[in-house]
């Protein structure tokens, strides 16, 4: 009878005690340039979601904008940052410069917060600065992970992003909450939280300017510089294409949060105003397990945490099956859907940077985060029309299966591809 290699599946293989040791790196600690990108992710995201969690009731209630005008603003702030991660990320190693492409886009979604404040109640200009605030988003997105990469050793890739995340997590579970305060100390001045928001991204710029240095390595000159047939060539990298293309499909079998909570809502018949609790409980769970999860991933395999990721969506579908959700399944949801995020997206940053030339991560990356991005989109799409048509707990059975199939065909590629020789991060 045929019996599976598990280690080669998920990318482990057996290495002397010493050699792991050597590989990983004695330092045990995380270069000051990540923690430096961490507390600017942030403060960026305090910024930014102190914004996005009060723009539909400023929007719809505030400003009495029609549902038709705010579904394009939404729609905006939801797809726009895919439109330019690949540019940005390939301007950066081209240039030699990521950090100079991201503080361009942490820059640009700074300034779009007192944009919003001059824009009143003009819909359209209220729209276009969403885009130009999605816009530095994907700017800034793929040159920060380029630096990241580039200031972590090989066996520690994982842990320096699952740091960062962390961080990153602790600023969407913070903003929420500093808005909800001011709001609940001083209703409708959403001006102030606008002015406060830009102060915040202001320090964040502030600080990847500051203490955020690129690696001697990067400036390369110019008739070393890559070239563009050079980024759109690491599709022809079987092992990078597969990694691409797996991650892709996993995304489309991934429920979008706002769906979920959506449903949990309908479960529990809990009031909209618990709404962004929700959130904060998942950044809050993101925010201690990232970290660890990161560490996890480097010493155990990669490819084996990333999956495990996914495989917590399981009993999270099961939860959103039932016909009623008590407090106690809403928190083991969040807490399910939290640990999914701090076990795939740092893992996944660094398992494709481990695979990319160094000079072209950067566009690899780029490349990565716009094919589940538009996955993500296309997810949400398809569980909107499954739910119009076939009803809450048949859509989530429909993913559910999916998200089976799409785990069996994931694992099966990337254990053909070379990807099965990774060894602790390597």
């Amino acid at each position: 009878m045929y019996s599976f290699d598990w280690d080669s599946i998920f990318g482990r293989t057996s290495t002397p005690a010493k050699a792991k040791v050597s590989e990983a790196g004695s330092n045990e600690g995380v270069s000051a340039v990540v923690w430096s990108l961490g507390w600017t992710s942030l403060l960026t995201d305090i910024s930014s979601e102190m914004v996005s969690s009060i723009l539909p009731i400023y929007l719809v209630l505030h400003l009495r904008m029609s549902p038709l005008a705010f579904g394009t603003v939404d729609g905006i702030y939801q797809g726009f940052a895919a439109v330019l991660r690949f540019l940005s990320g390939f301007a950066g190693d081209y240039l030699g410069r990521h950090k100079t492409v991201a503080i361009l886009g942490y820059g640009l979604s700074a300034f779009c917060r007192i944009g919003l404040l001059a824009a009143g109640n003009a819909w359209g200009a209220i729209a276009a600065i969403v885009a130009l605030d999605r816009t530095g988003k994907g700017i800034r997105t793929a040159p920060r992970d380029a630096l990241i990469s580039a200031a972590s050793p090989p066996g520690q890739l994982a842990r320096a992003f699952g740091v960062h995340r962390s961080l990153d997590a602790a600023g969407a579970m913070l903003g929420p909450l500093c808005a909800f305060l001011i709001l609940a100390w001083m209703p409708s001045r959403f001006d102030l939280i606008f002015v406060i928001s830009f102060c915040i991204a202001v320090v964040g710029v502030g600080v990847i300017g500051l203490f955020v240095r690129e690696s001697s390595d990067e400036k390369a000159p110019f008739e070393a510089r890559v070239s563009l047939r050079d980024a759109v060539g690491l599709w022809r990298h079987g092992q990078f294409r597969l990694l691409v293309i797996a991650a892709a499909l996993l995304s489309v079998a991934t429920v979008s949060d706002a769906f979920i909570f959506l449903s949990l809502q309908q479960q529990g018949e809990f009031s909209a105003g618990i709404f962004p609790l929700l959130f904060v409980g998942v950044s809050l769970t993101n925010f201690v397990l990232a970290a660890p999860a990161g560490r996890l991933a480097d010493r155990l395999g990669r490819l084996r945490v990333y999956v495990a990721g996914h495989a917590l969506l399981a009993p999270l579908y099961g939860i959103l099956l039932v016909s009623h959700a008590n407090t106690s399944l809403v928190v083991v949801a969040l807490v399910l859907l939290g640990g999914y995020y701090a076990a795939t997206d740092g893992v996944l940053s660094a398992l494709a940077a481990s695979r990319l030339p160094t000079r072209l991560r950067g566009s690899g990356l780029a490349i990565l985060a716009t094919g589940t991005n538009v996955s993500r989109l296309v997810s949400s799409l398809l569980f909107g029309v499954l739910w119009s048509s076939l009803g809450r707990a048949a859509s989530v059975g429909v993913f559910a299966l999916g998200l089976m199939i799409a785990l069996l065909v994931a694992v099966s590629a990337l254990r053909s591809s070379a990807l099965r020789t990774e060894t602790h991060g390597v």
